[in-house]
């Protein structure tokens, strides 16, 4: 009798209740607005979706297409290109979007000086607030064919001009290199978010026993941090079928020499878009939503049966 009694009267709202529900109240609207909400749209993937008033109408009445939206995606001549970019670049950025960002946040978390981490960091994570279009110009700006200072370079040093946006075998190297230095600032504050909040005894009691600064960090920081490096490379698998749309059309400025390096599917989305119906641009996402959703369970699944307390679920 007494424990149902208990039972009962932890079933019955309170007012931290309802603070708390109030708290989450915004964020759960924000939630149903532009997450669930949206997911109405996947029909428009089966549809011939024609815009001519209203949305809701005219979904209903569009007559259903099945796959055909799908096809461009596959039939298409390029389609092996385009998926090999998209998951060849996104196989190198998943690797030194963690190897690299890991190692310099280990570097300046091991610095005496507190005041240059802080300017280092600071100077790293500058560039991610920056616009892909101001990059682009910034960019343009180097190697322009006429004017670009790396051109300027060339020249004075007794070599011959290169017209950057007609050579093909640079771009990916280009593209690569600008995504890493994009987001190098954002990685590296988690991982040294994860080294801050690592208990200093574990170092105290290293230190008394002798061991080195590679000691230390091979038997202590790596593994406390082992967690969040799982769960950012889980987090990065399952959009392994997106790519940065600026970085792939903006900063090479959507010049057709470079089709073959630097288009992939959302690229290819937004030139369909200029001729196709919004059905198609609505089965690519579709597809990238599906496969994303199957590779970070996949990834999650790999994770589990080598590591289960490293796995998210």
């Amino acid at each position: 009798m007494k424990k149902a009694r208990s039972r009962r009267k932890g079933t019955r709202w309170r007012k931290q209740d309802t603070e708390l529900t109030l708290l989450a109240l915004p964020t759960t609207i924000w939630y149903i607005l532009f997450c669930f909400l949206p997911m109405f749209g996947i029909i428009i993937a089966f549809k011939d979706f024609k815009i001519s008033g209203g949305f809701l109408s005219n979904v209903f009445k569009s007559s259903w297409s099945g796959f055909k939206n799908f096809e461009f995606l596959f039939k298409s001549n390029d389609a092996w290109i385009i998926i090999r970019n998209t998951l060849g670049y996104n196989l190198i950025f998943i690797i030194l979007n963690i190897v690299i960002p890991v190692t310099l946040a280990l570097m300046i978390g091991h610095l005496h000086n507190r005041k240059a981490g802080k300017i280092y960091q600071t100077m790293m994570f500058l560039p991610y607030f920056l616009s892909w279009v101001v990059i682009s110009a910034v960019i343009w700006a180097f190697l322009s064919f006429d004017k670009g200072i790396a051109n300027q370079m060339l020249i004075q040093m007794g070599s011959e001009a290169v017209n950057w946006y007609m050579e093909p075998k640079y771009w990916p190297y280009f593209l690569v290199f600008m995504n890493i230095w994009k987001g190098l600032g954002y990685g590296m504050v988690v991982y040294l978010a994860t080294i801050t909040g690592i208990d200093s005894t574990y170092y105290e009691a290293a230190v008394i026993d002798g061991a080195s600064i590679w000691q230390q960090t091979k038997y202590i920081t790596l593994p406390m941090m082992k967690l969040v490096i799982v769960m950012m490379f889980i987090l990065a698998v399952g959009r392994i079928f997106y790519t940065d749309f600026g970085l792939f059309y903006q900063v090479p400025r959507d010049s057709n020499s470079l089709f073959n390096v630097t288009t992939t599917i959302d690229v290819l989305v937004y030139k369909q878009l200029k001729t196709a119906t919004v059905g198609m641009a609505s089965a690519a996402a579709f597809v990238q939503s599906v496969m994303g959703c199957l590779t970070i369970l996949l990834a999650n699944w790999i994770v589990r049966r080598i590591d289960p307390d490293s796995a998210m679920m």
